[in-house]
């Protein structure tokens, strides 16, 4: 799970506070804004040999590109709908799974049991979001057989078409980087479409979406140190999936 993040020389990440790790521009910000990440890596004698923080800056260029539509959602909200091509190509639908209270899911006839809705915002290049693959895996392997569907919502190749940065150059491929780790949960290869749908800001993000299409969690960031995510993920886990 850590090669990448070794290769990297990002030996301590998780050091670094929850909400400064990673923050991107997912559609949400136009050529005007440049994301600047700084690595700073310090040795530290007494402390620990090396670590790594990362920081990213939005510079802005100005205001007329903002995208002011894009609604900030929250809990209780609902969950905007979207359909994202799989590995196997062939394309997912929220809706398969999910939608609002008298309501019927898209294709009944072949799928007519709502299900609970997890999935994580992801990019092989962001460390927080590998580091954070563990416990879903924990998390997916404990409820995989309820009526629950996880998903990694994956930007890594609409990245590598868009940024320069060779740190997003150089990332692994997704596919083969979730076998080697031996990661089941399905993924889906987003080009930014839902990541501004969802006003993504910031990776990893997951949203929990319950049976009635009502987001009831959203999660950014992820620090080992200072999470229980499997724990915290089982609790509103189990609560919803009673639900009928």
């Amino acid at each position: 799970m850590n090669t990448f993040l070794k290769n990297c020389n990002i030996s301590k990440y998780n050091e670094v506070p929850r909400y400064g790790q990673i923050l991107f521009e997912n559609g949400q910000f136009t050529h005007n804004y440049k994301a600047i990440i700084v690595i700073f890596r310090l040795g530290m004698k007494s402390y620990m040999s090396s670590f790594c923080i990362v920081l990213l800056f939005s510079i802005l260029s100005g205001q007329e590109d903002v995208d002011h539509n894009v609604k900030k959602l929250k809990v209780g909200d609902i969950a905007p709908n979207w359909s994202i091509k799989s590995e196997s190509s062939k394309f997912e639908f929220l809706k398969n799974w999910t939608v609002k209270r008298n309501r019927q899911l898209r294709n009944p006839s072949k799928q007519s049991e709502r299900h609970v809705v997890l999935f994580t915002f992801f990019a092989t290049w962001c460390p927080p979001c590998v580091n954070q693959l563990e416990p879903l895996e924990l998390v997916y392997q404990k409820y995989k057989d309820n009526k629950i569907k996880f998903f990694i919502i994956d930007g890594t190749e609409h990245h590598r078409k868009t940024w320069d940065e060779p740190w997003v150059q150089d990332a692994p491929k997704t596919r083969q980087f979730l076998i080697d780790n031996k990661i089941n949960i399905p993924f889906l290869e987003d080009k930014g479409v839902t990541g501004k749908k969802y006003g993504i800001q910031g990776i990893p993000t997951i949203f929990v979406i319950d049976k009635f299409g009502i987001i009831q969690l959203i999660r950014v960031g992820y620090t080992k140190e200072e999470e229980d995510l499997v724990s915290d993920l089982s609790e509103i886990i189990d609560k919803l999936l009673l639900d009928k």
